[in-house]
């Protein structure tokens, strides 16, 4: 049997708005401004065989053109390539932005292509992505991340996470970090109240205490039985988040803010958390993903991705130890299809792949496009 070859790349660059602006810790302080966009890199590849893959990436404010940029000089090296030689094609890519190195726009315009290598992997097997890479269960804990934002009064929090907990979700998680400690203090406590003891809360500090402040909240919080503090300090203090984590009684959470495997391995060498929280798209797709995640289970860690739950679901029913999924409805009309949610756990996809098409509405979106290779 002759080998299959790529012959098609097609890039998209498409911008989705959110309904509302978007503020955390980091606006807050005054480190951002509000976010009121999505940049995305959509990636479909097509091979001689008449298989067909997608994936994608995203970056939040800035560098989205960076990263179409990159995907724009990397689409090349693909063409005429066996489209199952995943590690490899990693690599290749890799070594042609060495220059930039293997961490950030660079190994995120990758991602975009891994993914869809991928994809198409287990549409040619005829399986869905969790059962290509072997799943541990049909359905994943999740909880919901969006309703607990700032500029949301405390009341309006709580009436979210009802909302979210009437639609099948099993946890919320809300944002502190504000100037204002002990208002944080207070939010989280009503939330607690208003909640029950039973109800998993998770809070996101969004790197924005030092390692005093951090202990101090997380003291003064402990005896909540919260799943777990986020970023409490900077993204890159590893040593930080190992004292906070082996000095408090709640766990802590982080990863998402770094953008390769290898910087990921830190917090796992150093015992930082005990919730890692990589996000795929950020690393460099599913193959570094699934990488790091075998570290994390050999270190006996629990697992919770960042964002972008139409990739994550299928990778966390892959992981053998505890684990959770982020629920983010943003970027749900980008796809035909929508998870469904049922007695706290989004269902793992029986379809094909990933088993998403892109929507009409994601092409009204798009901003530029390009295409590579023949038809």
């Amino acid at each position: 049997m002759s080998q299959d070859k790529i012959t098609q790349i097609a890039l998209s660059h498409v911008l989705l708005p959110l309904p509302k602006p978007i503020s955390d810790a980091k606006v807050m302080t005054g480190v951002q401004k509000p976010m009121t966009e999505v940049s995305l890199l959509f990636v479909e590849i097509t091979s001689q065989d008449g298989h067909q893959g997608m994936g994608f990436g995203y970056v939040l404010r800035a560098g989205g053109k960076a990263q179409y940029a990159h995907a724009q000089d990397l689409a090349p090296f693909l063409i005429g390539e066996d489209p199952n030689d995943i590690p490899r094609l990693w690599e290749k890519m890799a070594w042609q932005g060495a220059s930039v190195g293997r961490c950030g726009v660079a190994v995120q315009a990758i991602g975009a292509f891994d993914t869809a290598l991928w994809d198409m992997k287990a549409k040619r097997a005829g399986l869905s992505l969790a059962k290509l890479l072997g799943p541990y269960r049909d359905a994943v804990p999740t909880y919901n991340t969006s309703g607990g934002y700032f500029g949301t009064s405390i009341e309006e929090v709580c009436a979210n996470a009802d909302r979210s907990r009437a639609n099948g979700i099993r946890g919320v998680k809300m944002k502190v970090g504000q100037p204002d400690v002990a208002e944080d203090i207070r939010r989280v406590t009503a939330l607690r109240k208003h909640l029950g003891d039973e109800v998993p809360i998770m809070i996101d500090a969004n790197q924005q205490w030092d390692r005093e402040t951090a202990m101090r909240f997380g003291r003064a919080v402990d005896d909540l039985s919260l799943t777990w503090i986020e970023e409490p300090v900077s993204a890159h203090d590893y040593e930080g988040h190992a004292w906070l984590n082996a000095n408090l009684d709640t766990p802590i959470a982080t990863g998402e803010m770094l953008s390769s495997q290898e910087s990921l391995q830190q917090l796992i060498d150093h015992r930082s958390v005990g919730f890692l929280q990589p996000d795929a798209p950020r690393i460099g797709g599913i193959t570094p993903f699934m990488s790091l995640a075998g570290e994390a289970a050999k270190a006996g860690l629990k697992l919770a991705p960042h964002f972008v739950m139409e990739i994550h679901l299928p990778l966390a029913a892959a992981y053998p130890g505890d684990c959770w999924v982020e629920h983010f409805e943003w970027l749900e009309p980008l796809f035909e299809e929508r998870i469904e949610i049922r007695d706290g756990c989004m269902q793992v996809p029986t379809r094909p792949g990933l088993g998403l098409s892109i929507s009409e509405q994601t092409r009204h979106w798009t901003v530029a496009s390009d295409r590579y290779g023949s038809a």
